[in-house]
């Protein structure tokens, strides 16, 4: 009876909201009230919600990658780099023709290998991940500033462009690409040994060691996700802009971090979720609008970021000790 009492009780547990979700939920109500009374024919209107879905782009699809890093005990600073640099190369291989797969497939093979190259620092080298992605952080963004002289590469394909800036059934293409993502990353962390063992390794990598896990393997592949998620963002800024952009996506690593922490993701390792990551990444799109609409300075829009992460740090740590 007591057996019957116990799994009754998880069962009902398991269907109760997150606490964070749900505080995640109201902030981001209240954040979308105070900027709509303040801008409400501007930030109601379906066009900003447009640009909003479209900005929310790449930072979704970044912070998903960076989310499974930090889960796994890491942590990558250089997926900025790694869009710039994959913008570069997915337009150097469709210059002068239309080969749409060329693009993708180049962008995707060299985010991939920027990833595998992290891994192998952190699993062979033995660096600490934030020395690692630190130092490859600056090695991609000045190979895409020297591949190019620090100009722009232009593409004329408006096939490409459609999948940064197209729509379908009314929807951005972008934001159907992120949703799809979303999903994927989904199934991956909840229903497939894989993502159970990345929880495993990030709450005790000692404990998952012993009980076979293959920890360099999992680094490895892990960053190597992490760095074709965010050629997957490189592709479709550079679709976007129908240019390969070396300055691409400078910030974007600050941005992650910020949009996974905020989502409960903790930076220890081994505790975070895509659907709290994804509520980060949508308070933090909705700040980012509001703050350009209401004229707020670019300068204290970064001061506003910076201090956003370091409050989620203090929460996160708040509720961890109270745990």
């Amino acid at each position: 009876m007591e057996n019957t009492n116990a799994i009754s009780s998880r069962l009902r547990g398991n269907r109760r909201i997150d606490p964070l979700i749900l505080a995640l939920l109201v902030a981001l109500a209240l954040l979308i009230a105070i900027i709509g009374v303040q801008k409400p024919d501007i930030f109601f209107h379906p066009r900003n919600i447009l640009n909003i879905g479209q900005a929310i782009t790449l930072i979704g699809l970044v912070t998903l990658a960076q989310t499974v890093v930090i889960i796994m005990g890491g942590l990558d600073l250089s997926v900025g780099s790694i869009v710039g640099l994959v913008s570069i190369f997915a337009a150097f291989a469709m210059r002068g023709n239309d080969n749409l797969a060329l693009g993708i497939m180049a962008g995707l093979l060299v985010g991939a290998a920027a990833g595998l190259i992290n891994g192998m620092l952190i699993t062979r080298g033995h660096l600490e991940p934030v020395i690692a992605t630190l130092g490859t952080l600056a090695v991609y963004r000045g190979a895409a500033f020297i591949l190019t002289n620090g100009a722009p590469i232009g593409i004329m394909s408006d096939v490409f462009n459609k999948i940064g800036s197209g729509q379908a059934l009314g929807i951005p293409v972008p934001v159907i690409i992120l949703v799809v993502v979303i999903v994927a990353f989904q199934i991956f962390l909840t229903r497939t040994d894989f993502g159970r063992n990345v929880y495993s390794i990030g709450g005790n990598d000692v404990a998952a060691r012993l009980s076979g896990i293959n920890i360099s393997g999992y680094k490895l592949g892990i960053y190597t996700l992490s760095g074709a998620t965010a050629a997957l963002a490189g592709i479709v800024l550079t679709a976007r802009s129908n240019a390969g952009q070396p300055n691409a996506a400078i910030g974007l690593e600050l941005e992650s971090v910020t949009a996974a922490v905020l989502g409960g993701t903790a930076l220890t390792g081994g505790k975070g979720t895509v659907i709290g990551a994804m509520l980060g990444v949508l308070i933090l799109g909705v700040l980012n609008n509001g703050m350009i609409l209401l004229g707020v300075s670019q300068f204290y829009q970064f001061v506003a970021k910076g201090a956003l992460l370091i409050i989620a740090v203090f929460i996160q740590r708040w509720l961890m000790e109270r745990e």
